[in-house]
């Protein structure tokens, strides 16, 4: 597979088209930000570890949650050959347990285990701030259809289930996690799975201590960092990393 002109560069990837129209490879970085850009850094080694575990749960939830994914083939620490998609321009939140934006919002202490898992669609506008917006927004304004969002609502739900009970085997507790989804440009626009499942994009927490192994480590200035993602490495992978 040979890796042609970079197509775009995001907060936290590097897009490239191959000599394959129907599959892309995403490049992992260690460049890190918070608040919609507002805060930035780089967290060493971070890409590695997104990439590595993104895939190593994008092959868990196709195998034994029927999840479609838009997981290929990893090519390297880095890199991984993708299914081209085009991405559903909505940001899809779980919460199981109040924290962060959420607590903000409703006064709920971070830490509430909430009744039932909530979903919150918000939608993908550095520009706009990714005003949260519900299902008549979405397809009133033509960003999903009722299929669609049917569809991506039970995917996410299904991938909670599997991975809070992943997780937990592994003493983690799932906060929280984002998620988007594309159509699969090959598979006639089928909707499937298309970001990354990591410390990025999760909030985890020690099932025990409660402390925080993943990016609000970078985003609250708590220190500790690269061992809380590290860390989160070896709760996957174990001594196979």
């Amino acid at each position: 597979m040979e890796k042609l002109e970079q197509l775009y560069e995001g907060k936290a990837k590097k897009v490239y088209r191959t000599d394959d129209e129907n599959a892309y490879i995403v490049s992992y970085k260690d460049d890190a930000t918070a608040f919609n850009g507002l805060k930035k850094g780089t967290i060493s080694g971070k890409g590695v570890v997104n990439n590595r575990m993104s895939n190593y749960l994008m092959q868990k939830l196709e195998a034994e949650a029927g999840i479609p994914t838009h997981y290929i083939k990893e090519l390297s620490e880095r890199e991984t050959l993708v299914k081209k998609v085009e991405i559903v321009p909505l940001e899809v939140i779980v919460r199981n347990i109040a924290a962060g934006s959420f607590s903000k919002r409703f006064g709920v202490a971070e830490g509430t285990p909430l009744l039932i898992p909530t979903i919150e669609f918000c939608y993908k506008s550095d520009e706009l701030g990714d005003p949260m917006v519900n299902d008549y927004h979405i397809i009133a304004c033509g960003w999903s259809t009722r299929e669609e969002l049917d569809t991506i609502t039970d995917y996410t739900f299904r991938i909670n289930d599997y991975l809070k009970g992943f997780f937990a085997e592994r003493g983690v507790e799932l906060v929280d996690f984002k998620i988007e989804f594309g159509r699969d440009a090959a598979n006639g626009g089928k909707v499937i799975l298309a970001d990354e499942i990591s410390p990025d994009t999760c909030r985890f927490w020690d099932a025990k201590t409660h402390e925080k192994l993943d990016k609000d480590r970078f985003r609250r200035e708590m220190g500790g960092v690269e061992e809380a993602y590290e860390e989160m490495m070896r709760r996957v992978f174990g001594d196979n990393k």
